[in-house]
C-alpha cells in the first residue's frame, strides 16, 4: 500500500465533518428562518450530532478491532454520505434533528477508526508529521467553511450545503475502498461487550445531554446520572476479560491521562467560540452570512498552516512544551473576547481570532501525537475512539456553556434587536469560563511526565 495514498484518503475523509460543522455555523440563522425555530432550538441542530458521535464512537471503535477497520470506516463513510444527503431534503425541524442523529453515528464509525488507521500506517518517526498533515486538512475543512458555507447559503440556501457535503461523502468512500489495502483486525475472534457499551452509552448521553440542558434543574440531574453511570461503567470493565474498552490504560499510563484531559478542556474552551461570534457578527453587526463568513474564515487558516509545523516539531521537541505553549496563548485570545461591544473594532475581533487558531493549532497535533504514540498498538483503536470521544465531550459541554449564558440572559426567544444587551451579557460570560478552565488546561498540560518524548521515539 502506498502510504501516500492512504494519507490523502484519510485526509479527504477528516476534511467533512468539519467543514460541515463550520459551514453549518454561517446557516443557522437561514436555517431557523425556514423553520422558525429559536435559539436555543438551533443549538440542537449541532448538539444532537455531537451525543450521537459521542454516544458510538467507543463500541464502534471496539467493533472495528473485531470485524476490521476498513470495513466500519468505509461503511461510516457511505451512511455519512446519505444522511447528509438526506438532511438538505428534511421538511420539519425535528426530522432534520433526527438526521443530524444518524450523521453523527456514522462519524463516530470513522473517527473510531481514521486515525487508528494512521498510526497504524506510519512509523514513529514519521508520525507526527502525518498528523500534522491530517489535523491541518481538519483546520482547512474549517478555514474553508465559513466562506464556503456562507457563499453556498447566500446564494443557493442552506440545503446546498448538505447535497455537496453528502456527494462528497460517497466519493470518499469509493476511493477508500480502492485505495486502502487492510482491514486492521487487531481482536479477531474475541467478543463484543454489549452490557458494556450500553453502560458507556448512557454514561455519555447524560453527561452531554445534561451539558446541553443547562442551567435547568433536570440537566443536573442527567449529569450527576452520567457520572455513576461511567463510575459503573469502570467498575464492570476492570472485570470484564475482553471489555468494550480497556480503561486499564488510564491508570497505567499517566502521559495517557493527562494528554486526554488537556484535549477534553481545550475543546471545552475553544468550540463554541465559532457558534457565538457567528451569533455575534450577523445579529449585532448585521453581516450577512458571506461576511461572517469572511471574517470567522482567518482562525481556521492560522490553525490550519500552525497545526502542520507543530506535528512535524512534535516528532523533534518536547511535544508537551508545545501543547502547553497553545494553551496559555488560546487563554489569551479567550480573555480578549471577554471585552467585545457592540462597535468595537473588527481589527480587534480579527487579531483575538487569529490568536485563538495559533494557540489551538500549536495544541491539537502535539497532544494528538503524545496520545497515539503512548499506548500499544493493539490500542490504537481505542485511543483514537479515545481522542474522538474527548472533542466531542468538550465541544458539547462548550456548548453547554454557550447556551447556559444564552438562557439565563436572553432564554428560549429570538434574537431581535431589543435582546442585543442581554446576548453580549451572555457572549461575555461565556468566554470568561472558557477563558478560566483554558488557563486550567493549560496547567494540566504542563504537569505531564517530561519522558513522554522518549514514549513517542520507542512506540
Amino acid at each position: 500500500m502506498n502510504k501516500n495514498t492512504a494519507l490523502l484518503v484519510l485526509c479527504l475523509a477528516s476534511f467533512l465533518v468539519p467543514f460541515m460543522g463550520s459551514a453549518i455555523n454561517l446557516s443557522l440563522p437561514q436555517m431557523g428562518e425556514t423553520f422558525a425555530m429559536k435559539a436555543v432550538s438551533l443549538s440542537w441542530i449541532s448538539t444532537a450530532y455531537l451525543i450521537s458521535t459521542a454516544v458510538f464512537q467507543v463500541p464502534f471503535a471496539r467493533l472495528a478491532d473485531l470485524v476490521g477497520r476498513k470495513k466500519v470506516f468505509i461503511a461510516g463513510l457511505l451512511l455519512f454520505g446519505s444522511s447528509t444527503l438526506m438532511c438538505g431534503f428534511a421538511p420539519s425541524e425535528a426530522i432534520l434533528i433526527a438526521l443530524r442523529v444518524i450523521s453523527g453515528l456514522s462519524c463516530a464509525m470513522m473517527f473510531g477508526t481514521s486515525m487508528a488507521i494512521l498510526t497504524a500506517i506510519f512509523p514513529p518517526k514519521e508520525r507526527g508529521k502525518a498528523i500534522g498533515i491530517n489535523t491541518a486538512v481538519v483546520y482547512f475543512a474549517l478555514a474553508s467553511g465559513p466562506y464556503l458555507g456562507g457563499l453556498l447559503t447566500h446564494h443557493w440556501g442552506w440545503q446546498s450545503l448538505f447535497y455537496l457535503t453528502g456527494i462528497f461523502g460517497f466519493i470518499v468512500a469509493a476511493g477508500a475502498f480502492l485505495f486502502l489495502k487492510g482491514e486492521w483486525i487487531e481482536s479477531k475472534g474475541e467478543r463484543f461487550d454489549y452490557t458494556g457499551s450500553v453502560i458507556y452509552a448512557f454514561g455519555i448521553f447524560g453527561l452531554i445531554f445534561g451539558f446541553s440542558e443547562l442551567p435547568k434543574i433536570q440537566a443536573f440531574f442527567w449529569i450527576i446520572a452520567g457520572i455513576i453511570a461511567f463510575f459503573i461503567f469502570v467498575l464492570y470493565e476492570l472485570k470484564d476479560k475482553q471489555p468494550v474498552f480497556n480503561v486499564r490504560i488510564f491508570s497505567g499510563n499517566k502521559v495517557f491521562s493527562l494528554s486526554c484531559i488537556s484535549a477534553l478542556i481545550n475543546y471545552a474552551c475553544i468550540s463554541s467560540t465559532a457558534f457565538m461570534l457567528s451569533l455575534y457578527l450577523q445579529y449585532i453587526r448585521g453581516f450577512n452570512s458571506l461576511h461572517a463568513g469572511r471574517i470567522l474564515i482567518i482562525q481556521a487558516c492560522v490553525q490550519c498552516v500552525v497545526t502542520y509545523f507543530a506535528g512535524k516539531l512534535s516528532d523533534k521537541i518536547n511535544p508537551s512544551f508545545l501543547a502547553t505553549s497553545g494553551m496559555c496563548i488560546t487563554a489569551a485570545g479567550l480573555f480578549g473576547l471577554v471585552f467585545l461591544t457592540p462597535d468595537i473594532s473588527i481589527t480587534y475581533i480579527i487579531v483575538l481570532i487569529a490568536l485563538l487558531g495559533l494557540g489551538f493549532g500549536m495544541f491539537s497535533s502535539p497532544n494528538s501525537n503524545i496520545i497515539m504514540s503512548s499506548v500499544d498498538k493493539k490500542h490504537y483503536g481505542q485511543a483514537s475512539a479515545t481522542i474522538g470521544t474527548m472533542r466531542l465531550t468538550g465541544q458539547a459541554f462548550s456548548m453547554g456553556i454557550a447556551m447556559m449564558a444564552i438562557s439565563l440572559h436572553v432564554g428560549n426567544r429570538v434574537i431581535t434587536q431589543e435582546l442585543h444587551l442581554q446576548f453580549m451579557q451572555s457572549l461575555s460570560v461565556s468566554f470568561k469560563i472558557c477563558a478560566i478552565l483554558c488557563l486550567i488546561g493549560a496547567y494540566t498540560s504542563s504537569f505531564r511526565v517530561k519522558k513522554n518524548n522518549q514514549i513517542i521515539q520507542t512506540n
